[in-house]
């Protein structure tokens, strides 16, 4: 790889032991991938959840912190975290899952890192905008951010994000090139999606008929613009269905101003997804009528999905557990307008600053008696088959429904 001046001085050690270990890293990363040179970024978000990083992971990152040489330069945000520390006994975590979250955030802290604990930061706290190289894990955040923003990422792990934020460059290749951006599959809708769950299954769909990181589908015959949360749902379920990492929906999406502009006219239609294709993966997934537990997470919910879970929830009576996951630049106004209020008042919970699949899912199954959960996330079923739940996909009016009666109609 061609390296700057600056950055050679911090492969040498020039600038410290943490940032010659980040500056390490990367240049494996971009040899490996056929980097020509780095990047510079203006901001990196982080995968930070401690069931990912396990007490080895925490250990590296307090070693980091305890060079005390510095941190990140560029803002660096992270994903959402491990548990809410308001609510350890309705998850059923118990003390060294807690412990090893302070531990993290405290080592992350010392590094510099904004400990913003979303997947919605494109909603929150710092969207980025069309051409702006970044550097993001959490791969709804990524695919939102190409997509729908304009801006370049890859999927960062972990390591990859933080050294980064350190360095503040990352390895071009693959999404921060202009050749990687045009599309390679061309997909057509007969029908367009109106309830968010139907916008997830659709992007299910998409993702499996993309099936790899590669594949750039651009999406023609959307009868509206969709709204940041049906794109938020849509995008996120492409890339857990095929770890898409961009798309382009023609007249919607910053690229895509025609279908020309992104190479979409030299394409035939491979696909044409009508609505059966979408009540096909829902159904798919419903194998049971009774539920344990309805679960509205991954991603976190937008203040006005919180308003539509309170006002569906307001005057009934839960008999099985409902979570609402938020981000806490979200929660102080859900508690303001009483949304909250409202929820918890019908046996609901909200979360904060957490994601339900990355906080210890399976021993939350067992130590809960959770199984058969429910939920709008088509992203959230997806994942956690893997985990031992039976999850099961429908509207947000039939979970809240089924939360009530104990049934999934």
């Amino acid at each position: 790889m061609k390296l700057t001046q600056e950055e050679k001085a911090m492969l040498a050690g020039e600038a410290g032991v943490v940032a010659k270990m980040a500056m390490e890293h990367q240049v494996k990363v971009g040899t490996f991938f056929h980097a020509k040179d780095f990047v510079p970024v203006t901001q990196s978000h982080i995968m930070a959840d401690t069931e990912s990083l396990g007490q080895a992971g925490v250990q590296w990152l307090e070693r980091l912190a305890d060079a005390k040489e510095g941190g990140v330069r560029i803002p660096t945000i992270t994903d959402p975290r491990g548990t809410d520390f308001t609510k350890v006994d309705t998850l059923g975590h118990v003390e060294w899952m807690v412990e090893l979250e302070r531990r993290a955030i405290a080592a992350f802290s010392r590094l510099g890192v904004s400990m913003t604990d979303t997947c919605i930061n494109y909603q929150t706290v710092l969207a980025a905008t069309r051409g702006e190289h970044v550097a993001f894990g959490d791969t709804g955040v990524v695919i939102y951010s190409n997509s729908i923003c304009g801006a370049r990422s890859n999927f960062e792990g972990g390591p990859s994000a933080l050294s980064a934020g350190i360095t503040g460059r990352t390895p071009r290749y693959g999404y921060h090139l202009d050749s990687h951006r045009q599309a390679t599959l061309r997909i057509k809708l007969d029908w367009t999606p109106k309830e968010l769950s139907d916008w997830g299954a659709l992007g299910g769909v998409i993702g499996r008929l993309s099936g790899n990181y590669w594949q750039v589908p651009v999406i023609e015959g959307v009868d509206h613009a969709p709204t940041s949360d049906e794109l938020k749902h849509f995008g996120a379920a492409m890339a857990s269905f095929g770890s898409t990492a961009l798309f382009h929906m023609v007249g919607v999406t910053p690229e895509a101003a025609t279908l020309k502009d992104v190479g979409g006219d030299r394409l035939s239609v491979s696909h044409v997804i009508s609505q059966s294709d979408v009540v096909s993966l829902k159904k798919s997934y419903a194998t049971d009528k009774s539920i344990d537990v309805v679960v509205f997470s991954a991603p976190q919910l937008s203040l006005y999905e919180l308003r539509d879970v309170a006002r569906m929830s307001k005057g009934r009576k839960f008999k099985r557990p409902l979570l609402a996951v938020t981000s806490p630049q979200v929660k102080p106004d859900c508690d303001r307008f009483g949304y909250t209020s409202t929820i918890e008042e019908a046996g609901g919970t909200v979360l904060s600053g957490m994601c339900f699949y990355q906080s210890y899912a399976r021993e939350m199954s067992e130590t809960k008696g959770w199984k058969r959960l429910a939920t709008n996330s088509a992203k959230l079923v997806n994942i956690l088959g893997g985990y031992g739940y039976v999850p099961m996909l429908a509207t947000m009016e039939e979970c809240i429904e089924a939360a009530e009666t104990g049934v999934l109609k």
